[in-house]
């Protein structure tokens, strides 16, 4: 059955003759057609496009380039034979465009690519409409996911310290802005400071800052990081890194709501709302003696945990995806996607390193890859063929087969389970079922 015409759109830029006599059996096959010059492209939205290359457009490629990052859907080049021999064009045509047709057309052939443009232009917008998202901060479907946004609604409107806690690259600096722009205090500052990254001999003047004179160096006064978040919210990064004799004046600034400059004598009053960070156990570090347990309780009034990863099969296609699209424009390579075996080695990843090293791996393999579409060893992961698994008994063999099948149909369908449930053969029922067993989402 014909598709409605509204569902294909097809867009001619800078078209030729040879591009308007494809016009009546474009609209016969069921294409609404448009057409316009290069710099209104992106005032005219569009399923597929047609680009009728000019010598101008090679000679200064960054008006095509941008258009196709900025459109999100997919690009077919037309231009002589002639033009494809020059040198680089290749190159340029292979990196930008979906495919490519010479001059003159044969209409056929160019129905066929037409309608395969449509079918990935489908796929990759349907993955960029969520990455656009800009109602939350924090991407993913995944059931760790959703209940870390509820309870984040929950937490921001209060005005209570809270403790986030998890590894390394779970994003809890992201949770902490979340916090804050959800908050009442979200038209004023957001202040972070890294605990861990300060030198230990400036940290007490980089929290509260110093008087002229009060040490060798300062030439004037200067405000700290607590200060500078009055009225807003003070994030405190890798809490659990900070000197011991530093935790006992923040102890005090939290009890008093006042700080006192370093060298000087004045309490100046600071009104801020505290967040906290840490991805080591606090409660063992106090045992150790390097942690305050008064500081800890302080702080520890509301408490948030990120997931790892690695629990969070359901979300790795969208944030690769995200990903993807955020670093082409850093590398000005088109945004790719991955192949299926790349998806499968991302699913089998234990991603110990978590959001951040997926942003990583993602951006190596858009600089690697040589195709259409980034694969398993453009970033870095193993295929199938190379991962050993470990000796163990049937049922466990059983349980990582049952848990690998989930996982791998989850990268590639987590918006549709209907339809995960059908490519495993089971029934939606004992799908959920299997998720619950395995803990995943």
């Amino acid at each position: 059955m014909q598709q409605p015409a509204a569902q294909r759109r097809l867009l001619i830029v800078d078209p030729c003759d040879d591009c308007h006599r494809l016009l009546p059996g474009l609209s016969s096959a069921g294409w609404d057609v448009h057409s316009c010059m290069l710099g209104t492209a992106l005032d005219h939205p569009c399923d597929v496009g047609l680009l009728r290359l000019q010598a101008s457009h090679l000679r200064r490629p960054d008006g095509v380039k941008d258009l196709i990052k900025r459109s999100n859907t997919e690009w077919i080049a037309v231009l002589s034979a002639e033009q494809l021999r020059m040198p680089a064009v290749g190159d340029f045509v292979c990196e930008w465009f979906f495919d490519f047709h010479t001059l003159p057309f044969d209409v056929s052939r160019v129905l066929v690519t037409l309608g395969r443009a449509f079918g990935m232009a489908r796929l990759r917008g349907k993955g960029v409409a969520r990455v656009d998202e800009t109602s939350h901060e924090l991407l993913g479907d995944s059931r760790p996911i959703r209940e870390l946004r509820k309870l984040l609604g929950k937490l921001a409107p209060t005005e209570s310290p809270v403790l986030i806690r998890g590894e390394s690259g779970t994003g809890k600096e992201l949770v902490a802005r979340t916090l804050h722009r959800q908050s009442q205090r979200s038209e004023q500052p957001f202040i972070a400071i890294n605990c861990g990254a300060i030198p230990e001999h400036l940290i007490q003047s980089e929290l509260f800052g110093h008087e002229k004179g009060a040490f060798t160096g300062a030439h004037q006064r200067k405000a700290g990081r607590i200060e500078a978040a009055h009225g807003g919210t003070l994030f405190l990064d890798e809490i659990g890194d900070l000197p011991l004799e530093l935790q006992a004046n923040l102890l005090r600034f939290l009890q008093e709501k006042h700080i006192e400059r370093v060298g000087g004598s004045q309490p100046i009053p600071v009104d801020v709302r505290v967040l906290a960070a840490t991805h080591v156990d606090l409660e063992r570090a106090i045992e150790q003696g390097r942690f305050r347990e008064d500081l800890y309780y302080r702080l520890n009034v509301l408490q948030v945990v990120t997931a790892p990863l690695r629990d969070r099969h359901g979300d790795l296609s969208m944030l690769a995806s995200h990903f993807a699209h955020y670093y082409s424009l850093e590398t000005g390579r088109r945004p790719r996607s991955f192949s299926d075996h790349a998806l499968a080695a991302m699913g089998r990843h234990d991603w110990p390193g978590n959001v951040r090293e997926l942003a990583n791996r993602v951006r190596r393999g858009l600089v690697l890859a040589e195709g259409r579409q980034i694969e398993a060893q453009d970033l870095g992961l193993q295929t199938l063929d190379q991962v050993q698994q470990p000796l163990g008994t049937l049922e466990e063999y059983k349980h990582r087969a049952e848990r690998q099948a989930l996982c791998d149909v989850l990268s590639r369908h987590s918006d549709n389970l209907s339809v995960a449930a059908k490519v495993l053969g089971i029934s939606r029922p004992t799908f959920y079922r299997l998720l619950h067993k395995h803990q995943i989402r």
